[in-house]
């Protein structure tokens, strides 16, 4: 028997794997502007309204905006009215493009790459743009347990009265197949092989049974699923055929050049800074050019000019470390500096990223500081830094 899920009757506060502050962007009693890091619907909510007054294509059911709308809110343009819509990924276009389509078929979304392709960035503002609610979210680990992603139990009620409606706490998933909403389940293949496959029922028939009341919950219209999982998992949990066939795969790379790596990094960068209160860095973009260099020289295992072999670190060396680097420095050089990024306030992010193995790593790291950056035009301060945390 087919049982819906009242939005009204739901209380998240009742399971650990629902955030008790679902679609509000902050807990009741933090004002949003307060929020460390609010959720993407609130923290670019303007930018929403306005394609949402603007959009006059087809939107599919209980979508707040169409397709095409949602690709520009992540891709970034300039509507009709002059309103600028800041881009939130920056990468090829039609990567974007069948993201999206994806979500407006009945298969689920799988973005997969290695840590630090923004992979969960993605996943957040696309539930955003689709269902104005990015906080329907499963976060996968080695202890997810079945009943984050199926259903849970409030216990008091449960040994009171028994099975029953009032009883049964939904998951972010149940939730969101009730209202017809956009799930994400992030990490997927850290989460146990027997709790993934629970999906693959809601992903296939697009029901969820509850057995203990002899009823179901249906999916209605506009539901669907966004999962990530990063390259360098495979092995530990790998997704069974069956669950994979439900999934739509969507490799999100590493930025292509180093304009594009450099451009992705100030962004962030300026947003996280303004968050936190720090000043603007305008002289800061040749060190966030080092940054970026030194982290894709090591990735690549060849330096820029490719005249230069190299050995590479165990470390990953993403776009998201070199995000932190650098705004662990502007943080520096606003507390304990004059303001102005230099090489010294990068040199121990830099190092924290390359060196994961101290043995290994470290004989790697000093190699590359005296083959390739000691004899680099310009970059004597850069050395000098590095030597100097390194010793």
């Amino acid at each position: 028997m087919p049982v819906s899920v009242e939005p009204t009757s739901v209380d998240p506060s009742q399971n650990g794997s629902a955030p008790a502050n679902a679609g509000t962007g902050a807990p009741a009693d933090v004002p949003e502007a307060e929020a460390l890091r609010p959720h993407a619907e609130d923290a670019f909510a303007g930018e929403l309204a306005a394609l949402a007054a603007q959009d006059d294509r087809p939107r599919p059911a209980r979508w707040k905006l169409s397709p095409w709308a949602v690709a520009t809110y992540l891709l970034g343009g300039t509507l009709p009215d002059g309103t600028v819509i800041t881009p939130k990924y920056v990468g090829p276009r039609r990567i974007v493009e069948v993201a999206v389509t994806t979500l407006a078929t009945d298969r689920a979304l799988l973005l997969l790459g290695v840590p630090g392709t923004a992979k969960t960035w993605v996943s957040e503002h696309l539930a955003a743009a689709v269902s104005g609610d990015s906080t329907l979210l499963v976060q996968g680990t080695a202890g997810t347990p079945e009943e984050a992603i199926r259903y849970g139990w409030n216990y008091a009620q449960l040994l009171a009265h028994g099975p029953s409606r009032d009883a049964l706490v939904p998951s972010p998933v149940m939730r969101a197949m009730a209202e017809g909403m956009t799930a994400r389940v992030e990490e997927l293949t850290r989460i146990p092989a027997d709790v993934q496959d629970t999906l693959i029922t809601i992903l296939s028939e697009k029901t969820l049974p509850i057995p203990e009341l002899g009823q179901e919950v249906q999916a209605v219209r506009g539901f669907n699923l966004i999962a990530t999982a990063n390259d360098r998992d495979r092995g530990v949990n790998d997704l069974s055929s069956a669950l994979r066939r439900r999934f739509n795969t969507v490799v999100l790379p590493l930025p292509e050049t180093p304009e594009a790596e450099v451009d992705i990094v100030s962004r962030r960068v300026d947003q996280i800074g303004r968050s936190l209160d720090l000043p603007a860095a305008p002289d800061g973009l040749d060190e966030i050019r080092r940054v970026v260099t030194v982290f894709r020289e090591l990735r690549d295992g060849v330096t820029t000019d490719g005249r230069t072999k190299l050995k590479s670190p165990s470390g990953t060396l993403s776009t998201a470390e070199a995000i932190s680097v650098v705004t662990n420095g502007l943080a520096l050089a606003a507390h304990f500096g004059d303001g102005v990024l230099r090489a010294g306030d990068v040199a121990a992010g830099i190092l924290g990223a390359v060196v994961r193995d101290p043995a290994a790593d470290r004989v790697i790291w000093q190699e590359y500081l005296e083959t390739v950056v000691r004899e680099r035009d310009g970059w004597k301060d850069f050395y000098r830094a590095c030597r100097e945390v390194s010793a």
